[in-house]
C-alpha cells in the first residue's frame, strides 16, 4: 500500500502561485510528487479560502470627470465612507443585491442569534424533562406547574428574541439596499 505524500503549507502556497502563473496541474503534480487530483484539491481549497475570507483579488478602474469625482466624494463623505475603494466596493455590492456594509455587525448578530437559539432549545429540552419527571412522579416537589410555566415562558422569550434579531438584521440590510439603489440611480442620472 503506497503512502500519500502530504503537502506543506509552503508547498501549497507555491502551487497556488505557480498555477496562477499558468503552470499546468500535470507539471505541478510531477514537480511536487503528488497526484493531479491533489493539485486540484489544493487550488480549490485556496479558492474557497479566499472566497470565505473575502480576499480582494481583482481591481476595477473607473475614469471620471473632475465634477463626477467631486460628486462621488461628497456622497461617500456624507455616508461616512472614508475611502473611494470602500465606497465603490459597496456600490458594486449593492448592484448585485448583497449590500451589507456592516458585515462585522451582521456576523456578530448571526452568532448572537445562534447562541440564543441554542439556549432556547436547551431550556425547552429542560422543560420537557421537568414535565416528564412530574408525570412519572419523580420530581413532583421540585417542579411545580408554576416552574414549568416559567421555564416555557423563558424558552419562548429566548426563541422570540432570536427571531427578532434576525428580522432586525434583515430589515437593516433591506433598508441599506434601498439607499444604495437610490444612490446608484443618482449616479446614473448625473452621468446623463
Amino acid at each position: 500500500m503506497s503512502q500519500t505524500k502530504r503537502l506543506t503549507a509552503n508547498q501549497k502556497m507555491e502551487i497556488v502561485r505557480e498555477a496562477a502563473e499558468g503552470v499546468s496541474t500535470a507539471v505541478l503534480s510531477e514537480r511536487f510528487g503528488v497526484s493531479q487530483r491533489a493539485i486540484q484539491y489544493t487550488l480549490k481549497a485556496d479558492a474557497e479560502r479566499q472566497k470565505d475570507t473575502a480576499v480582494a483579488t481583482a481591481a476595477v478602474t473607473v475614469k471620471l470627470t473632475p465634477d463626477e469625482l467631486e460628486a462621488l466624494d461628497a456622497v461617500f463623505s456624507a455616508a461616512g465612507i472614508e475611502t473611494r475603494t470602500e465606497g465603490l466596493r459597496r456600490l458594486i455590492q449593492a448592484a448585485g443585491g448583497t449590500f451589507v456594509p456592516d458585515t462585522q455587525l451582521a456576523a456578530q448578530m448571526a452568532r448572537y442569534r445562534t447562541s440564543l437559539q441554542e439556549v432556547g432549545n436547551g431550556v425547552a429540552q429542560l422543560t420537557k424533562r421537568m414535565a416528564e419527571a412530574n408525570r412519572t412522579g419523580q420530581g413532583a416537589a421540585e417542579f411545580s406547574d408554576l416552574r414549568l410555566a416559567q421555564m416555557r415562558g423563558l424558552a419562548r422569550f429566548i426563541l422570540d428574541s432570536a427571531d427578532e434579531i434576525d428580522l432586525l438584521v434583515r430589515r437593516r440590510r433591506d433598508a441599506m439596499q434601498l439607499e444604495a439603489t437610490a444612490a446608484l440611480r443618482e449616479f446614473a442620472h448625473a452621468a446623463e
